[in-house]
């Protein structure tokens, strides 16, 4: 079968959909790739075509305020609204002309995208192949027991909850993100598309969502097309270059806790600094990942701009985070607690369902105070109730084998162009 992928060029929509392009080439599936120019090398480093952003903006995700100056001015909810406006609505209609161009050229039996890149599934609306989205956030799509993504609010079913999401939903799209709704409505005219508000769209077709039931919000009206797959977790690579103290954790004796702030929110002042500055006199050895120079660091301190996860994540006893998703679930997938601290991008969301799957601790701010993440720290230590709700929802992730699932999904949509539907339970 002949598949498209279509992501966003930010790391973390890119790297959720490596291990499944890399299943489906081993699978003997044709693939091709449209994304940004910076993931070329890594997309045909598994085995596809790499196919370019042409009318729609292509970006640095590791300097968004160089192609969206107007982004460092804005933080929390004002931050997520330029993005959305901007990045993702903004880019929707590039998008869709590529789209319809490389469907031309090579026209696909299937298009697997990340969530956010909604112009595949307008594509699909308007006569495109059948559209399969891989959620790279925590679920987002519209649900009558859930308030609206990006607000960070509690799910609640009750009478009066429903009630609350239903009108925070309608406030959400046409106030929150009222101009990126009309901005949407009005490329949705020039596209020949359905006009909507802005939301995360579900998939008629197919959802993959790439953790477990247990860590989402309860949802009694999730779409059949939803399948949860398990994590998506990082293989360690065949190759890297260990830090000299590397035998320093192997050896410790002290507790491991492992503190990052991912690939977008890099003011090291906002979580490593204070971290680090927490926890100099507790008897642990902190991790610093994504981070080098920082020197002069505590003595219990260690330090690297890269660490594959899959080897550290055995040896950690605490995930210190700003709740990037993939992270939080490669760390849960090992069965360690997580404290969340963030507040950009869909992190107040991460930390929201972390609290509520009680396997770690929701800071919900993006500049803890030292003391309150020592607090923290120390709290998930030992034998917390959150640790034991983090180990068994790991051993239900490491049931699922995630980029296969998802390749025997995906696969059966491109052979039968028709919507894959799970299995309700008796």
């Amino acid at each position: 079968m002949r598949i498209l992928i279509a992501s966003q060029p930010i790391t973390g929509h890119v790297l959720p959909l490596l291990p499944i392009a890399r299943e489906l080439v081993r699978r003997g599936h044709a693939l091709s790739w449209y994304t940004g120019s910076g993931y070329a090398a890594q997309v045909e480093a598994v085995g596809a075509e790499f196919l370019p952003f042409v009318h729609a903006r292509d970006f640095d995700d590791a300097d968004l305020g160089a192609t969206f100056p107007e982004r460092n001015r804005h933080r929390g909810l004002r931050q997520l609204q330029h993005d959305v406006q901007q990045i993702f609505v903004g880019g929707i209609e590039g998008n869709m002309h590529d789209l319809r161009e490389i469907h031309r050229a090579w026209p696909a039996d299937a298009v697997l995208a990340d969530q956010t890149l909604v112009a595949a599934l307008l594509h699909a609306e308007s006569g495109g192949p059948p559209c399969a989205l891989l959620g790279v956030l925590p679920l987002g799509i519209q649900s009558r027991d859930t308030a609206p993504f990006g607000l960070g609010l509690p799910p609640s079913a009750t009478v009066a909850g429903r009630v609350r999401n239903r009108a925070l939903h309608w406030l959400t799209q046409q106030v929150v993100f009222g101009a990126a709704s009309r901005d949407l409505s009005a490329a949705c005219r020039r596209m020949g598309v359905r006009e909507r508000p802005f939301a995360l769209p579900p998939s008629p077709h197919l959802m993959l969502q790439p953790t477990v039931p247990a860590f989402e919000y309860p949802q009694s009206d999730l779409p059949r097309s939803l399948h949860f797959i398990g994590p998506i977790t990082p293989p360690s690579p065949l190759q890297v270059n260990l830090p000299a103290w590397w035998p320093d954790l192997l050896e410790s004796p002290r507790p491991v806790v492992l503190v990052t702030q991912g690939t977008l929110a890099t003011n090291r002042n906002e979580l490593i600094v204070p971290a680090v500055r927490a926890l100099e006199n507790e008897d642990v050895l902190v991790i610093v990942a994504g981070a080098a120079g920082l020197d002069p660091l505590p003595i219990n301190a260690r330090a690297a701009a890269f660490i594959p996860f899959a080897a550290l994540l055995p040896h950690v006893s605490v995930y210190v985070t700003n709740g990037g998703y993939g992270g939080v679930q490669s760390a849960l997938a090992h069965g360690v607690p997580v404290v969340v601290a963030g507040s950009t991008e869909d992190k107040s969301e991460v930390g929201g369902r972390v609290a509520h799957a009680g396997v770690g601790l929701n800071l919900r701010t993006a500049r803890p105070a030292p003391e309150r993440l020592r607090r923290a720290v120390l709290e998930l230590l030992g034998d917390s109730p959150q640790r034991r709700r983090a180990q068994a929802m790991g051993a239900e992730m490491r049931r699922h084998d995630a980029p296969s699932e998802a390749a025997t999904l995906v696969a059966e949509l491109a052979r039968t162009g028709r919507a894959i539907e799970r299995k309700l339970s008796p």
